[in-house]
């Protein structure tokens, strides 16, 4: 088959479907996106770039779509570059987010599309805005929340299905919008992210922190430490924490930058909160480590004794799916999107978002309670197991995009697969092979014909249808 990928930042999302499709083999994949320097090998890059900043003098609202309709006319050209070379896809698939597939139908009208849909914003409670009181939002700013939905709004109005990986997500969008959104429950590498007994029995090494077996280890991570994954919460629960246990340690994983809300003026929330909690917390033994490589983040997982996970109800980190399949005893925010991953006292302790005492509660019942930890340890990964397998979210991604395909054809041409799978039953169409129609014997053609009803009378010939190394590309994380 041929795929059509789109996504600005290479490979994003699609990573494991694509190095799983080159894999396979027998495909042709191409990808647009903005440039990086990431590599699978398999995999034809044709790279944009915008012809201009966004406009300062345009209204705040409109700037994100300023944005997404010049990455829609750089993605067209793009595409219109790759048909009148030849290329034309079997299937679309791209990210909403940036507005890059506005305009693809304008190039390949025939080709169906699966767009991945993120998140719809909101300002009535249940969702992100609103939902610290220690934050509340400027009135001024809440219809440019309400703006920040142009692009998906447009999205949801042109051809195609959408795809999400979450119940919490896709519940976010529209009633009416929902009907074409599937359900497509993220994986984790089961065995790349897998429990690992050794780690608790040597010294654990991570730059120049050094944790030794007999002390404990508590775990934070995110992309970058902000409100918005819980962070400030978690830090006014370590006084209690280090105090409690004087042998535990904690080691802080993300940058001091801002991936979601208000940015700040100055500084960054590591600065704020030490120096608001001042010289409750010993710095001695809390450990900021910036970013880290991915086979560091894994073992760190591995030797956490209490992993903390926070977030506002928003969208949950591919840090989390990995902790789970980790086996980490996890201290999680009672948030949406955290609930249906995990469950109180079955695969997790569940706390609430706002109250760091209760946080700190959490982290010392798993640092103290040893059955209890390597209960939840078990459950966790077996629910990873059960619900975050690799290729169960492989094969259920392609029967979405055999559906989509088939959907798509001509009635004509459904009928005829339809008809030629019944006359040949003992040779079954592979799933994960392109599909191929045969001319059909003069006698099938009529009764496809009949069960088809097209405005000719007579339907006069079928058409017919038209383990390479994989580079390890730089992860696009979302923590």
């Amino acid at each position: 088959m041929k795929y059509l990928f789109i996504h600005q930042n290479f490979p994003g999302q699609y990573l494991h479907l694509v190095r799983h499709l080159v894999q396979q083999g027998g495909h042709e994949i191409v990808f647009i996106s903005e440039d990086n320097a990431n590599v699978i090998q398999g995999v034809r890059r044709v790279r944009y770039r915008l012809p201009r900043p966004v406009a300062e003098g345009a209204h705040p609202g409109v700037r994100e779509l300023d944005s997404g309709l010049m990455r829609a006319d750089e993605v067209a050209k793009a595409a219109a570059t790759l048909k009148n070379l030849g290329f034309v896809p079997d299937i679309i698939l791209g990210h909403h987010g940036w507005g890059e597939l506005l305009n693809i139908q304008d190039v390949y009208p025939d080709v169906p599309v699966i767009g991945y849909f993120e998140f719809y914003y909101h300002t009535e409670p249940g969702y992100d805005v609103n939902f610290d009181p220690e934050f509340p939002m400027d009135p001024a700013l809440v219809p440019l929340v309400r703006a920040k939905n142009s692009i998906n709004l447009l999205a949801l109005t042109n051809p195609g299905h959408g795809q999400t990986p979450t119940l919490f997500q896709k519940g976010a969008y529209p009633a009416w919008a929902q009907d074409k959104i599937t359900v497509v429950r993220e994986g984790v590498d089961l065995t790349l992210c897998r429990p690992n007994p050794q780690s608790h029995k040597k010294d654990f090494v991570l730059g120049d922190v050094r944790i030794k077996p007999t002390q404990k280890l508590v775990t934070y991570v995110s992309r970058d430490l902000e409100p918005y994954r819980g962070f400030h919460v978690f830090m006014r629960a370590l006084p209690r924490v280090l105090e409690e246990q004087p042998d535990a340690h904690v080691i802080i994983v993300g940058s001091d930058g801002v991936s979601y809300g208000a940015k700040l003026a100055t500084g960054c929330w590591r600065q704020i909160l030490l120096q608001e909690l001042g010289d409750t917390i010993d710095l001695s033994r809390v450990h900021f480590v910036g970013k880290v490589a991915y086979e560091d983040f894994l073992a760190l997982l591995q030797r956490s004794d209490a992993h903390v996970y926070l977030t506002y109800p928003f969208v949950a980190s591919w840090s989390l799916r990995e902790a789970m399949a980790t086996g980490c005893a996890i201290v999680g925010s009672d948030t949406a999107p955290v609930q249906e991953l995990l469950t109180h006292g079955e695969t997790a302790l569940l706390v609430p978002f706002h109250q760091p005492e209760r946080i700190a509660e959490g982290i010392l019942r798993l640092l103290t309670d040893k059955v209890l930890a390597k209960k939840l340890r078990k459950a966790v990964r077996a629910e990873a197991e059960q619900s975050l397998c690799m290729d169960a979210y492989l094969a259920e991604y392609e029967a979405l995009i055999a559906k989509i395909i088939d959907s798509h054809k001509p009635q004509v041409t459904r009928a005829l697969d339809a008809v030629q799978t019944e006359a040949t039953p003992s040779a079954p169409v592979k799933a994960r092979k392109p599909r191929r129609t045969v001319p059909a014997s003069s006698g099938v053609r009529k009764k496809a014909a009949a069960v088809a009803k097209p405005a000719t009378p007579v339907v006069k010939k079928a058409k017919a249808g038209a383990r390479t190394t994989v580079a390890k590309p730089k992860r696009t994380r979302r923590t």
